[in-house]
This record gives structure tokens, C-alpha cells and sequence, in this order.
């Protein structure tokens, strides 16, 4: 019996030792070294799209609703509390549509909401009157200032298609585009800039290709949406298309493309749609965009299906980074939510809100300070469900109330809060800083600790975005070099709680460390 205790008073020491020492670890200050000199990429905005659902929302939902739902995505406005009425996107994302709605359930997708409608009619005429649900939401995000609206197309008009669908029956890979109709297509996408410029509503950037890679086939009444493949041949030509149509009429957007499904396909892949990067912007390649006039030095892909498991991430995002530099090209991440089911983390158990939020915030980290993403965009703002669990594809969560979604309810889900954490803080110009630390992690074991990434607005500006990815308090140093005049500092934090929505401190003097939330999206101001 002596022994045993003996064995167990040493068993018990052991224990609490090993407990200490995890608690120490916890609870040692990180310290993040950040030079104003160590410059990486300029970001452009954070934005997002408002399919499908804008359609219905927008033009039947009672105004009071759409209003606050405008509001919670654009505005920058803080109420007398310092807290914020929105999050301040500075990109908005505009679907032109295919003309599936017009053609009812004969159009073969079989969820009406995700048939949209043309603003060309079959006999060549144009009716402005046309989605005019989604084109409320894009002139409320002028009116609150977004500073970038994205006009993008998922199918050419179904007039001009090869089988008259807005997706693919047979399983080529090649566009549905007849290929008499690419001038067509891009006098299409044209006219519509055009007519919006002369209403005020002026798209930057115009997308006319989207995830090209997947096949987008499927039999009449089981498609899921509008959809084509295109090859990078394919591309080329309708990118060449939409440049002389640009020029013609002395339209000023810039071509954005080629909007890829994963981002791998942009460096790697043996399809006729992969190697993005070398193919559209390599010297000696037959598809090089190079010397197009409205194709800036941007590669556009979606972050889809590449969120399964740290290592993966992390290194598919370098791979990006690194090609991506090779080239001289910025990297946008254009789309994104949580389709694969790499946000579970390896449990099957469902997620809740605040799961889902730190997952979103770990994503827009790794392509920002991995990928060096230059802009980031989130797929769906909106989409039924629950706005408690697997809050997977959206920030707000819809409850229709008639099959028809004429009206409805919303909720506002954690993954607002946290996305606004970037979106209202690191504004279009910002530069990232490189940052160091002092705890030896490197990027894989980073994402299940505490995710950094620090944005310069000037010598004396500073904004840091800080995910504490673990269930413990932690304790920052922000270590700064070669900043003039940081002077006082604001927090905004959100975690699970119910009134944690980008918290604010009041303005305190900038003196040290601060304490990080366990569980927690936190966004530090500096000047």
C-alpha cells in the first residue's frame, strides 16, 4: 500500500506538472514582430455575392427587411455605442443572368430560385426591367459606398447555347457556347456594362467565365444551376471577344478571370482547363493574355474543396503564392464557403455558429497571409437554414414564409460578424505586413493556435486580425518597427457570446499586450 501511494503522489505530481507545463505554454506571451518596411500584397476589397436568392429577396421582400439587410452588409456606421450596423463590404458580386427563369421548368434546373433572368430577349431585344431584384441589392451597395462591383456570368444567354439550356447535357468539357455566338456573348456582356455605366452603376470588372473546370452536365429537370465548362482555349477566345467589344464601345472594366473551382487548377492539373497561370500568362504559351488591354495581371480562383486539413491548406495556398509570384500576377480568391466538409475538422457532429465563424476567419487568413490573396470574396450571403448550426454557405440565414419566398424572416449568423472583422477594417489600398512571432509555430501548426495578419493604412495606422483558434485566453506583444506616431489603440471582438458581435473597447493609449478571448475573432486598430 506505501508503495502505491507512493506511485500515485509521483503519478499525481507528473500530472500536474504536465498540466503546468500546457498551462504555461497557453499562457506565455506571443510576441508578433511587425515592420512597416516587410510589405507583401496591396488588397484590393472583400466582398461577396448575393446568389440566388437576391431575386425574391429584392424585389418582394417588405422594404423594411431588405433595408436591414443592405445595412448589415454595407454600412460602415457605428450606433452611439461604437458598435457597427454592418460590415462595410467593399465588393459586391452581380450575376447576369442566362434567361432560365423565362423558360420556366423547361429550362431543366430544378430549384426555380436558381434560374435567373436575361436582360436579352430572344428576338435580340433588351428589357432593363429584368433582375430587378438583384440590381436593388448592387444600387444599395453604391449607395453605401462599396467601392467594387464584379458583373459576373455563369452561362451565356440560352439563345446563344448549343443545346438552348443554361448548362450542359453532355459530359465534354467543352463551353456551350455555339461557336458563332462568342461576339454575340460579348456584345451581350457589353451592353449590359454599357447600360448600367449610363445608369450610374458602374462594374469594374466584368467575369465571363465561371468554374470552368466542372463538366455543368446533368439530364433536363436535375440540373442544380446555370453553369458551362470552358476550355482555356475556350477562354482565350471569349476573352479576346469581350476585349474588342470593351474597346469598341470605350467601356472601361477590366476582365476578370478565369474564376477557377479549386485553386490547384491555376497552377497544376492535366484538363483542358488547368496550369491557369502558366497558360493564360506564360511568354511562349499560344493562350497567353498577356498583351490583352482589359486583362489586368490578376488570377481569380475559388477556395473551394481546399480547406480539408491544415497541411493541405497551408500548402496548396503556397504553391499558389509561389507560382502566382513566378508570373508577376496578383491572386484574388473569388468564391468561397464551406461546400466540402472540411470545416468539420474530422467530427461528424454538426457545427455551431461560432465553429463555423473561426473556421471562415482560419480560411480568409490562410489565403491572405499564405496565399497572399489580394482581394477575398465569400459565395452566398444568404441561403435558408439554421442560423445556429452548420452555418456553412452564409452569413445571414433565410426563413421563407411561403414556397414562393415572397416574404420571410432572416437571422444574422456569427460568420457576419466574423468576415466584418476583415471586411470593416482592412479597407481597398491597405497593405499586409509580413509578421514573425516568437513561439516557433510554423504555418500548419499555426492554424490551431493563433492566426495573425497585420494591414498598414500609413506609418501611423495599423490594423491587426487576430484568430484564437483554441479554447484558452492568450496573451499578445504586438513588437513594432519603423511606425511613426501609434499612439492609442480600439479592439473589436467577437466570440460565441450573444453580444460579442465586433465588441468595442473604448480608445485606450497603446502601452503593450493585449488579451485575446478564447474562441475568438478579435480586430486591433492602431494610430
Amino acid at each position: 500500500m506505501k508503495n502505491f501511494n507512493l506511485y500515485l503522489s509521483l503519478s499525481m505530481l507528473l500530472l500536474f506538472s504536465l498540466g503546468s507545463k500546457g498551462q504555461s505554454r497557453s499562457d506565455k506571451t506571443l510576441v508578433i514582430s511587425i515592420d512597416a518596411n516587410n510589405k507583401a500584397q496591396t488588397i484590393h476589397n472583400f466582398g461577396a455575392s448575393g446568389c440566388w436568392f437576391s431575386e425574391g429577396v429584392g424585389k418582394y421582400w417588405p422594404l423594411e427587411k431588405r433595408e436591414r439587410m443592405a445595412e448589415l452588409l454595407f454600412s460602415k456606421a457605428q450606433a452611439a455605442d461604437g458598435s457597427f450596423k454592418g460590415i462595410g463590404l467593399s465588393a459586391w458580386r452581380f450575376n447576369i443572368g442566362g434567361g432560365t427563369a423565362e423558360q420556366g421548368d423547361s429550362s431543366g434546373i430544378k430549384d426555380f430560385r436558381k434560374r435567373v433572368e436575361s436582360f436579352l430577349a430572344p428576338d435580340g431585344a433588351y428589357d432593363w426591367n429584368k433582375q430587378s431584384g438583384y440590381i436593388w441589392f448592387v444600387k444599395k451597395a453604391q449607395d453605401y459606398g462599396v467601392e467594387n462591383l464584379i458583373a459576373f456570368s455563369n452561362t451565356p444567354p440560352v439563345q446563344f447555347t448549343k443545346n438552348g439550356l443554361g448548362f450542359k447535357t453532355e459530359k465534354d468539357y467543352t463551353t456551350n457556347l455555339k461557336p458563332d455566338k462568342y461576339d454575340d456573348y460579348a456584345d451581350f456582356l457589353t451592353e449590359v456594362l454599357k447600360h448600367f455605366d449610363q445608369q450610374g452603376l458602374h462594374f469594374k470588372y466584368i467575369s465571363p467565365v465561371n468554374e470552368p473546370q466542372w463538366d455543368w452536365s446533368n439530364k433536363p429537370g436535375e440540373a442544380s444551376q446555370e453553369g458551362s465548362p470552358w476550355s482555356n482555349a475556350d477562354i482565350h477566345q471569349v476573352v479576346g471577344a469581350l476585349d474588342a467589344s470593351l474597346q469598341k464601345k470605350q467601356l472601361s472594366a477590366q476582365i476578370l478571370t478565369p474564376e477557377a473551382g479549386m485553386l490547384t487548377y491555376l497552377y497544376s492539373g492535366t484538363s483542358a482547363a488547368s496550369n491557369q497561370i502558366q497558360e493564360f500568362f506564360g511568354e511562349q504559351s499560344k493562350y497567353s493574355l498577356q498583351n490583352v488591354k482589359h486583362v489586368p495581371r490578376i488570377i481569380a480562383g475559388h477556395s473551394y474543396f481546399t480547406d480539408n486539413g491544415d497541411s493541405s491548406m497551408v500548402a496548396v495556398r503556397k504553391h499558389l503564392a509561389d507560382t502566382a509570384a513566378k508570373y508577376g500576377l496578383e491572386y484574388w480568391q473569388s468564391e468561397y464557403s464551406m461546400l466540402g466538409d472540411g470545416f468539420r475538422e474530422g467530427t461528424k457532429a454538426k457545427r455551431t455558429q461560432m465553429d463555423c465563424a473561426l473556421f471562415l476567419a482560419k480560411v480568409i487568413n490562410q489565403d491572405l497571409t499564405v496565399g497572399n490573396a489580394a482581394a477575398w470574396q465569400l459565395w452566398n450571403v444568404w441561403e435558408p437554414g439554421s442560423a445556429e448550426w452548420d452555418t456553412r454557405y452564409y452569413l445571414l440565414a433565410l426563413d421563407p414564409a411561403n414556397p414562393e419566398y415572397t416574404d420571410g424572416e432572416f437571422s444574422i449568423t456569427k460568420n457576419l460578424w466574423a468576415m466584418g472583422n476583415y471586411s470593416l477594417f482592412v479597407r481597398p489600398g491597405m497593405t499586409r505586413l509580413t509578421t514573425s512571432r516568437n513561439d516557433g509555430r510554423d504555418a500548419v501548426e499555426v492554424a490551431q493556435d493563433v492566426m495573425v495578419s497585420a494591414f498598414s493604412g500609413g506609418a501611423d495606422k495599423l490594423v491587426m486580425v487576430l484568430v484564437n483558434y483554441t479554447d484558452q485566453p492568450r496573451t499578445i506583444l504586438p513588437e513594432l518597427k519603423n511606425f511613426k506616431g501609434i499612439k492609442s489603440h480600439r479592439t473589436y471582438v467577437t466570440t460565441a457570446d450573444v453580444k460579442d458581435n465586433l465588441k468595442p473597447s473604448a480608445a485606450q493609449k497603446f502601452s503593450g499586450t493585449f488579451r485575446l478571448a478564447p474562441r475568438s475573432v478579435t480586430t486591433i486598430t492602431m494610430n
